[in-house]
């Protein structure tokens, strides 16, 4: 019964990061790959280190590494994929062209480098901020007049 377990959890988790590495090629922008690829490799990492625990169940220390990797995996593998997604849209990498809504354009302020989470009051800071023209945040470094 084991062995069936195993064979499954492994299969799941091989075809979980197939699908992530497919998602690598067919995704048309970074933050659909980057979204992707972390989901899905993380299914089928933890699903791998279950198998890892649950084949050696005499050897105490593999199943109590197993466990930890997995809580560090799961507990680090979203907050990195949050920041390398902020960073790559704060230095302006680009949607994908048939993206329908982009919520975060005006909430970031380039001058403070902060990231407003309430929209009506990133609309106010922009409106108060004679460098800004119209509300809208500036796309160079450069002072606007």
């Amino acid at each position: 019964m084991i062995n069936i377990i195993l064979g499954i959890l492994s299969t799941i988790g091989a075809l979980s990061i197939l699908f992530a590495s497919i998602g690598l090629i067919r995704m048309p922008d970074f933050y659909l790959r980057l979204s992707v690829t972390v989901k899905a490799s993380t299914l089928g990492v933890g699903l791998f280190l279950i198998c890892a625990a649950i084949m050696f169940p005499d050897d105490i220390s593999v199943t109590t590494k197993a466990i930890a990797i997995l809580f560090f995996l799961i507990i680090t593998a979203p907050v990195a994929a949050h920041m390398i997604a902020r960073t790559a849209y704060i230095t302006g990498t680009p949607l994908w062209k048939e993206t329908v809504i982009d919520e975060l354009h005006g909430m970031y302020n380039q001058e403070t480098h902060e990231l407003k989470s309430d929209p009506e009051e990133a609309a106010e800071e922009n409106e108060q901020d004679p460098n800004m023209p119209n509300g809208q945040i500036a796309d160079s470094d450069e002072k606007t007049e």
